[in-house]
């Protein structure tokens, strides 16, 4: 039997309460929407180690990453969660510039 969580398989990128929110905002510009939902996308198939994204010192598994073409839409904050069954990453926030 394989093991579920085998390397070529990329983890859930769960919405924080905060993010659903925000990308159910109708004001919320599409390019800005399209930048989440393709971060998303990238956490998922990196798992969490996105080229570009920076990790806090004191706690490793929070991450940041630049929104949009050299971030100049805005900046999204995750966390990996790999010792959850099954390991998933939570983005917790998004800032828009």
């Amino acid at each position: 039997m394989s093991d579920p969580h085998e390397e070529s398989e990329g983890w859930p990128c769960v919405l924080s309460e905060e993010v659903t929110s925000l990308l159910m905002d109708p004001t919320l510009p599409a390019e800005a929407f399209g930048a989440v939902v393709a971060a998303t996308v990238l956490i998922n198939e990196t798992r969490g180690q996105v080229p570009g994204s920076s990790a806090s010192a004191k706690w490793p598994e929070q991450r940041r990453m630049p929104l949009g073409a050299d971030g100049l839409l805005g900046v999204a904050e995750y966390v990996i969660v790999a010792h959850a069954e099954p390991p998933q990453i939570v983005l917790t926030r998004v800032q828009l510039y």
